[in-house]
């Protein structure tokens, strides 16, 4: 099968179909969305069978990791629908009229979030089930009651064309509105969809070069709107003296492990190690390394623009390689350079650039404020990680403190890689790892992007939406006059 990108024609009628999609979906109640969520999952693991060797053969990932992934992807739409039951995401709050408030009277007002509208969701490449067409912007974005257009990753084109079709075919079969999902093909069919005011909201995964071009479009639009992105991350992590001596060959073994999982091709890849001068595991890290066999990446682009951004750091002359990772008919190989601390400080911004792919750096530091003032040069990242012992305790506040400024999550003792679905999830960060570091693109807090709070005031029972009557008929948790009522 071959796809072809979208016309102008096609992407016209996709979003006056999901504008009119906008409002009846919006006032489906949150249990009947919650169907269509259920129905979609379950159409996704019935057709895994059908979608795995596609994902296989277009992205060269192993089956075991895209079967995973179907099931991460559909388990995220149940827990999205199990949210939808819960009720507490429409954060309803009920103030009651005083007349004797003071210094004015109080009306009575009347809070909750309402869907923003037509979702423009822009799929990755390394990850072709779970941040592409079913991925969590889709799933959070459908929650919250936004119709879904999916801009395919071109990695991926008959996949991306598969799965929409299993999809929309699952909603539309669950009683979804005609136009609440579409896949849309093609770089121009992207930028125009972002353009066009039926669109209130954008969300994107990938480089920091074309997250930044559509950041650029969404703000300066007649109506700017919010967008969404996740651009890169550096993924520092910070091993003390104490836990080198403890568990230093550990420590080996998880950092190489976790920098070249999945070909180093993972947004939380840890991309500079930092250990005390004297250390001692350099002949472990590179028999280590060199111990990865080589693996295909993701495509041809990925794997050159890894080789120019891998050739760029090596001609650094403050690295040095420990391990150049060859290209091979096999894949690519785990490259190792290292520098100190005082060099990275001499120079950071040539240095703190993110090289999507397994190459990675080791940096010495000579004491515990080289190691901070290290740690304070790096801008936004999705994460940080901190290696210590519990000996340690005393002295790791002043760094904790300049990581949590830096990081959206903060790991200890153990590895980035690896993002839990879940309810305390935060997979985002201060830029350029995000545009919007208050949010998160995974966990059921990701439906709040896509959300906007109303007000109503003084209006009659009959007017107001079944969430904010009196008799909580959808029986949702609320604050009423400051108390938290459960449902």
């Amino acid at each position: 099968m071959t796809v072809t990108d979208t016309t102008p024609e096609e992407l016209d009628r996709v979003l006056a179909a999901a504008a009119r999609a906008a409002g009846p979906l919006a006032a489906l109640r949150p249990a009947e969305r919650a169907r269509l969520l259920r129905a979609a999952a379950d159409a996704l693991d019935a057709a895994a069978p059908e979608l795995v060797p596609i994902a296989m053969e277009e992205s060269s990932l192993p089956e075991a990791r895209l079967t995973g992934e179907v099931a991460r992807s559909s388990g995220q739409l149940r827990l999205f629908a199990d949210v939808l039951e819960e009720g507490s995401y429409l954060e309803v709050i009920l103030d009651s009229a005083d007349p004797n408030a003071k210094p004015v009277p109080r009306p009575d007002l009347r809070r909750m979030l309402v869907p923003l509208g037509p979702v423009l969701v822009f799929a990755a490449s390394n990850f072709p089930f779970a941040f592409s067409v079913p991925g969590g912007d889709t799933a959070s974005a459908l929650a919250a009651g936004c119709p879904v257009v999916v801009k395919a990753h071109p990695g991926h084109p008959r996949l991306s064309q598969r799965t929409g079709e299993v999809l929309t075919e699952a909603l539309r079969a669950a009683g979804a509105p005609e136009g609440t999902f579409a896949v849309v093909h093609g770089m121009e069919a992207g930028t125009s969809a972002l353009t066009d005011p039926r669109v209130k909201a954008g969300a994107f995964t990938g480089s920091v070069k074309g997250g930044l071009a559509l950041l650029d479009i969404a703000t300066k639009r007649a109506e700017p709107i919010p967008f969404y992105g996740e651009l890169g991350s550096l993924n520092p992590v910070f091993v003390t003296r104490a836990a080198v001596s403890a568990r230093g060959a550990e420590i080996v073994d998880g950092y190489v492990g976790s920098f070249t999982l999945g070909t180093g091709q993972f947004c939380t890849k840890p991309g500079l190690l930092f250990l005390p001068e004297g250390h001692g595991l350099e002949e472990k890290l590179v028999e280590a390394v060199r111990g990865v066999a080589p693996a295909a990446m993701l495509n041809d682009r990925i794997r050159e623009g890894h080789a120019h951004e891998r050739d760029r750091l090596e001609g650094l002359g403050a690295l040095r390689t420990l391990v150049h990772g060859a290209e091979t008919d096999a894949g690519v190989a785990p490259t190792l350079l290292a520098t100190t601390a005082k060099e990275l400080l001499a120079d950071p911004e040539p240095i703190l650039q993110e090289c999507f792919g397994p190459t990675s750096i080791v940096v010495e530091y000579a004491d515990a404020d080289e190691m901070l003032a290290a740690a304070e040069a790096f801008s936004g990242n999705l994460t940080a990680t901190v290696h210590a012992e519990d000996s340690d305790a005393a002295s790791l506040p002043p760094l904790l403190d300049v990581l949590r400024d830096r990081a959206g999550r903060l790991i200890y003792n153990g590895w980035p890689t690896g993002v839990a679905v879940s309810h305390a999830m935060h997979h985002g960060g201060p830029f350029p790892a995000t545009t919007a570091s208050i949010h998160t693109s995974v966990g059921t807090t990701a439906i709040r992007r896509f959300l906007r709070p109303v007000c109503y005031q003084n209006t009659p029972q009959a007017l107001l939406p079944e969430a904010l009557r009196d008799d909580n008929p959808l029986r949702l948790p609320r604050r009423v006059d400051g108390v938290l009522q459960p449902a």
